[in-house]
């Protein structure tokens, strides 16, 4: 789909929320996946819905075998009970397949193979800085063939210059939200040269799956919003509801994150790691002498700032 989306269907039909929390199994819970895990849980039970857990598995070289065991007992302990078994993505490639079909036989995916040395080069020469990672915007390269380089991937066909993919949103707490994927990301991943799935088409198969009507998740994951939405258009899928908390940051005011070494989050003292999370949260919650206690505290808090329009200070 090019050009600005008339608007896309937001929320579901079926008049009950499905919240989620998907943590990757790379390291134990810290205090900044605490804080995700409890502004979704909070979320759910506010709108008296369900909250589901996804395990995001896909990279299995990141994966720590075991630590599934030890983030549900991490929850556990939190009081942050999910409402049936965890789901994961590493079981999931079938459903993935499918969705790639269907892109590839409207002729919205091809193949791709070009190295990250490729695209550098391909950048550079149209004079644009490449950084490094990720964040390297693909040029649309192998669109008319792979001139015969070995297929290292599959990408989707966002737009061109003449039909670019504009994307508008609205978050529940950063407000209204608006990319030019064509130009901010241009023709992303589907699927890794080495195999795995891609997190953006993951996520947005295992959304619509389980019904998931409200996404609550970390503000570093604002950015892929507007190429899941794309997404969702494409494949005739619902477009959530969205929140983005605001990140726990380290000392250097980097984002706690387990690459950085964040340390493992230490539930001996539950209750004070909740309340921690509340105030990252700018959430004011009246205390009590249990996790039992405080959390519907808790929930009573969420539901007069988030069900009755109160804003939340960015």
């Amino acid at each position: 789909m090019t050009g600005r989306p008339a608007g896309a269907k937001v929320g579901r039909d079926i008049g009950r929320y499905v919240g989620r929390f998907a943590p990757s199994p790379s390291g134990p819970l810290h205090a900044g996946s605490l804080v995700a895990a409890l502004a979704s849980w909070l979320d759910a039970r506010a709108h008296q819905g369900r909250w589901l857990l996804r395990f995001d598995d896909i990279d299995g070289p990141r994966s720590v075998p075991g630590i599934e065991r030890l983030i549900l007992q991490q929850l556990a302990a939190a009081g942050l009970e999910p409402d049936a078994p965890p789901l994961w993505q590493s079981q999931r490639g079938p459903h993935y397949a499918q969705a790639l079909a269907v892109l590839r036989e409207r002729r919205l995916a091809y193949p791709c193979g070009c190295t990250h040395r490729d695209i550098d080069d391909r950048l550079a020469a149209l004079g644009i800085a490449a950084p490094r990672g990720a964040g390297r915007i693909y040029p649309g390269i192998c669109r008319r063939g792979l001139t015969g380089k070995p297929a290292r991937a599959w990408r989707l066909a966002c737009g061109s210059e003449d039909a670019p993919v504009f994307i508008d949103w609205h978050d529940r707490r950063l407000g209204a939200q608006h990319q030019d994927v064509t130009h901010a990301v241009g023709d992303f991943v589907l699927q890794r040269a080495d195999g795995p799935w891609a997190y953006q088409l993951a996520v947005v198969v295992d959304d619509a799956e389980q019904g998931v009507t409200d996404v609550v998740r970390g503000e570093d994951l604002a950015d892929n919003t507007a190429r899941q939405i794309h997404l969702q258009q494409l494949l005739g899928l619902a477009t959530p509801r969205y929140l983005h908390t605001p990140l726990v940051r380290d000392e250097r005011g980097e984002k706690l994150s387990k690459s950085n070494g964040a340390a493992p989050l230490d539930l001996r003292e539950p209750l004070a790691a909740l309340r921690a999370a509340a105030v990252a949260l700018n959430l004011t919650v009246p205390d009590s002498n249990s996790v039992t206690d405080w959390l519907p505290n808790a929930v009573g808090a969420w539901r007069q700032r988030w069900l009755q329009g109160s804003e939340w200070p960015v």
